[in-house]
């Protein structure tokens, strides 16, 4: 693992080639390249909340594990996205115990919300960035703004009132609805408004 390269979360969003999915990009630190990795909802939510600092109300998969790991001795040191073969990506956690270190296998999406439990670091290689990475320029950054949406008359749709407009007292209520449906996605953009008027 000598040609390690370390890589951040730039950004989860709902994938458009792929139903009920959502892409992890990942950025190599200090560059340009992207690499994007489609990942499934409930693993998009785990990485989602961990990122949010939201506290569900039951432990999620991956907080069980952070539990587990900890009440056990074991600790994580890195997260290592290892390999690509034929489209699909596959991950090491590297783990210590008693001094130990050793590799547990895991899917990326899996590792990274584990490493995000552990705050440690994520890291692939060359090879895979040369794959599978995106390299962006300074115009892939420019986002055109979106196009109000229309109803079949051709009349825009009316627009939901917007949680900056909705009264505090108002908000705390519908965090607590979020976080009870489990709705973690608007629950952080609820607890972003809220922070912003405290």
């Amino acid at each position: 693992m000598a040609d390690k390269i370390k890589l951040e979360i730039l950004g989860l969003s709902s994938s458009q080639s792929q139903s009920g999915s959502f892409a992890l990009v990942l950025g190599e630190v200090g560059a340009n390249r992207r690499l994007p990795i489609i990942i499934g909802m409930f693993e998009a939510q785990a990485i989602a909340i961990e990122i949010e600092k939201i506290t569900p109300n039951r432990p999620m998969t991956h907080d069980l594990f952070k539990s587990f790991a900890f009440n056990m001795g074991y600790d994580i040191k890195e997260i290592y996205i290892s390999d690509l073969k034929e489209g699909v990506f596959f991950a090491k956690i590297k783990c210590e115990f008693n001094g130990e270190e050793f590799d547990v296998d895991a899917r990326p999406s899996d590792a990274i919300a584990i490493g995000l439990r552990f705050d440690v670091d994520i890291y692939t290689n060359e090879s895979i960035l040369t794959e599978a990475g995106i390299v962006m320029t300074d115009e892939d950054d420019d986002v055109s703004e979106p196009q109000p949406k229309t109803t079949r008359s051709g009349k825009p749709e009316p627009v939901a009132k917007k949680l900056e407009d909705l009264p505090s007292d108002q908000l705390n209520k519908m965090l607590d609805e979020a976080l009870a449906k489990e709705d973690y996605e608007r629950a952080a953009k609820i607890r972003d408004e809220i922070n912003k008027r405290n």
